[in-house]
């Protein structure tokens, strides 16, 4: 009894791979059952074939005979092609003979990793009983515009920019041309980001929660890429808008999140102002998200990437940055608050960082933490208001600026009544 326990144990990867084997053709060959129809005109192979050379594939990696699998995949193309040749013009697609060779070399991998074996069998059976969901959302719901641009950004993102120099350029004080292009990806995304959201969930819902999570990244960007879809679609600028105020409740949010995890002891001082930033932004974005149509929208013009609005934003940011570094080489930090508002005009996640660092090492009092992050916003509110106005124009920067100046008034209500209490 004991050698038999002991031979089963021995034996039992390559059981456990056969079993997945097993599994993964049956799941596949279930799901091509129901495609194959009936009668003389049916497909060749249906859950029997797909279990087998599933099966097929696993002994045959197991078996280790040299040749033995590269021999059984030549034979399974065989037995598909011809199946391919026996259809005629009845048959064009090539979708079930594809997956006949794919579940034998699933099951060649199901017997070295039958957790990824298992996983890719499952995916191509939800692949495959997509079918005619894919082809809807290809030739119906995917507009050749939206086509180009989702191949452009993937271009640019995954081809473009990794053979980007990451050396800093000298005439834009230090800036690489790396991260230029990856500002310009980003503002892309975010515009992708909220087509897609505006198409699927509405006006309403869909902008909204794009807005608030794309502010997590960057309000800024967010504010851009809105403005932009704002240029494109009047007649849904409130929802675009609402988008973008939400946005800058995300940045109070995040404030305060940072702010806690680098200083928790200090969060107490900085927490009021911030929950009533993100409050009052959280209203503000909701009363104009009120007055958005509450239909989903359709494609709209021109596709979903605003590249020229994404450019002149780009550009903008940019120059301040460069602005910046300028500034500081010239004359140096005149003070925390004078390089807090520096830095904070360009971006206002790196003041923050470096506002939490300095107060969980008791380097600033409270009172200066408190003065900074107002500041730090005040600038960089500045920024977003000018690039809501380059972005989107008069008619959809004033409910922007609007939000901005009340977020952070009411922020500093809060906020300059800590520090007398402080004081």
């Amino acid at each position: 009894m004991s050698d038999w326990h002991a031979l089963l144990g021995e034996q039992a990867p390559l059981a456990m791979g056969l079993l997945v084997a097993l599994g993964g053709g049956l799941l596949v060959g279930l799901e091509r059952e129901r495609r194959k129809g009936q009668g003389p005109g049916r497909e060749a192979a249906g859950l029997r074939s797909f279990a087998l050379v599933s099966v097929a594939g696993a002994l045959a990696h197991g078996l280790a005979v040299p040749g033995l699998l590269p021999a059984g995949l030549v034979v399974v193309g065989g037995l598909a092609a011809l199946t391919y040749w026996r259809q005629g013009s009845e048959d064009p697609g090539l979708t079930t003979e594809i997956a006949l060779l794919l579940s034998f070399l699933i099951g060649a991998l199901s017997l070295q990793a039958p957790a990824l074996g298992a996983a890719a069998a499952v995916m191509m059976t939800m692949l495959l009983a997509a079918r005619t969901r894919l082809h809807h959302f290809a030739t119906r719901v995917l507009t050749e515009q939206e086509l180009h641009d989702g191949l452009m950004l993937a271009a640019l993102g995954l081809i473009v920019l990794p053979l980007m120099p990451t050396e800093p350029i000298a005439w834009l004080a230090g800036l690489k041309a790396r991260t230029l292009l990856g500002l310009l990806t980003l503002l892309l995304l975010l515009q992708a980001a909220g087509h897609v959201a505006l198409r699927a969930l509405g006006a309403r819902l869909g902008l909204a929660l794009t807005g608030l999570f794309s502010g997590l990244v960057s309000s800024t960007a967010t504010i851009a890429a809105m403005g932009g879809r704002a240029q494109a679609q009047p007649e849904l600028r409130r929802a675009f808008a609402a988008a973008a105020v939400m946005s800058t409740a995300a940045t109070w949010l995040q404030a305060a999140v940072m702010l806690g995890s680098l200083a928790p002891a200090q969060l107490h001082h900085v927490a009021p102002s911030c929950a009533a930033g993100m409050l009052c932004a959280l209203g503000l974005a909701l009363l104009l998200a009120r007055g958005a149509p509450t239909v989903a929208a359709g494609p709209g013009s021109g596709g979903p990437l605003r590249l020229r609005e994404a450019l002149i934003v780009a550009g903008l940011l940019s120059a301040v940055s460069a602005l910046v570094g300028w500034a500081n080489g010239r004359f140096g930090a005149q003070g925390l608050l004078g390089s807090v508002a520096l830095a904070a005009f360009a971006d206002a996640h790196a003041p923050m960082a470096s506002l939490g660092s300095l107060a969980a090492r008791g380097e600033i009092t409270p009172a200066t933490l408190v003065q900074a992050l107002l500041l730090t916003i005040a600038c960089n509110s500045l920024t977003r208001s000018l690039t809501a106005l380059a972005a989107g124009g008069w008619a959809y920067a004033r409910w922007v600026i609007g939000a901005l100046i009340l977020s952070w008034t009411s922020a500093a209500a809060l906020g300059f009544g800590i520090l007398a209490a402080l004081r």
